[in-house]
């Protein structure tokens, strides 16, 4: 799923605004700057799993062209992934 800029700011906009009504959060620091640094791990979290999303299609490509006659892409593709995950140490 594709967030466009917008959505990442509200998301973490409402974050953000849960955490200071359940009082979770005290503010060293500026809550523009806190804002901004919690899209940027959100963008850097989702370009993880982008490029996760990329290497698992990439070896499936690879194990497609090595075993074509019985190879079922969409039975490996959740195993693949969910191993390059655990290796990359990226929660799903």
């Amino acid at each position: 799923m594709k967030l466009t800029t917008g959505q990442l700011h509200s998301l973490a906009s409402q974050v953000l605004e849960a955490w200071k009504k359940q009082n979770v959060i005290i503010f060293k620091d500026d809550e523009k700057k806190v804002l901004l640094r919690m899209i940027e791990i959100i963008k850097a979290d989702y370009q993880k799993e982008l490029d996760l999303e990329t290497d698992v299609n990439k070896m499936l490509d690879q194990l497609e062209k090595t075993n074509s006659g019985e190879f079922q892409r969409y039975k490996m593709y959740p195993l693949i992934r969910k191993q390059l995950a655990k290796e990359r140490k990226i929660i799903l």
